[in-house]
């Protein structure tokens, strides 16, 4: 078996549940050490190691950690790499800390990378802390010399439909009955 065959089994059977839980967001989630529990099965199975190295870069802007995740079965290997800004104005947090939240993200990255594991519905990518999301609002165009009409009536004049701009604005009677006209 080569260490695409390995890695592709580890991929297609992996299995690892979201056993944290996140009491600001209110979200549950897995870690880096959560991943690499679930591959533990794996690893005499198929003779691969998994192991973790990170690398501090120094920019300008923002220090960043890049994590790289290994399979190995100590002839070959394959990598996943996570690249991750070190936040250090981040409230409530001291330099350690700061560093490490953001090994423990990469780690859980490079890992997820590896892995394949998709965290689509991952509250990380959807959590708002507790903000709710706002409501998009339309713009309402009520008025002939509004600049927008005479937009509006060229996308008409071009083959546009009414139904189009009303996904974007609210329109009074007097300006649908216009654009429809055209």
């Amino acid at each position: 078996m080569t260490i695409n065959d390995k890695l592709a089994t580890i991929q297609t059977k992996f299995k690892s549940k979201k056993s944290r839980f996140n009491s600001f967001g209110k979200y549950h989630f897995r870690s880096a050490e959560d991943i690499l529990e679930a591959t533990k099965p794996f690893l005499l199975e198929l003779g691969v190691t998994v192991r973790i190295n990170e690398e501090y870069i120094h920019t300008d802007m923002l220090p960043i950690l890049k994590s790289t995740a290994t399979v190995s079965d100590g002839e070959q290997s394959i990598d996943a790499v996570a690249i991750v800004g070190i936040d250090l104005n981040q409230k409530g947090m001291n330099v350690p800390q700061q560093f490490g939240s953001a090994s423990s993200y990469a780690k859980k990255y490079a890992l997820g990378n590896l892995f394949l594991i998709d965290d689509t519905a991952d509250s990380d990518a959807t959590n708002t802390h507790g903000k709710a999301p706002k409501a998009k609002t339309k713009n309402t165009l009520t008025s002939k010399s509004d600049p927008a009409y005479a937009k509006a009536v060229q996308y008409i004049k071009a083959g546009g439909k009414v139904e189009a701009i009303k996904a974007k604005y609210s329109l009074s009677k007097e300006i649908e009955t216009e654009l429809t006209t055209l």
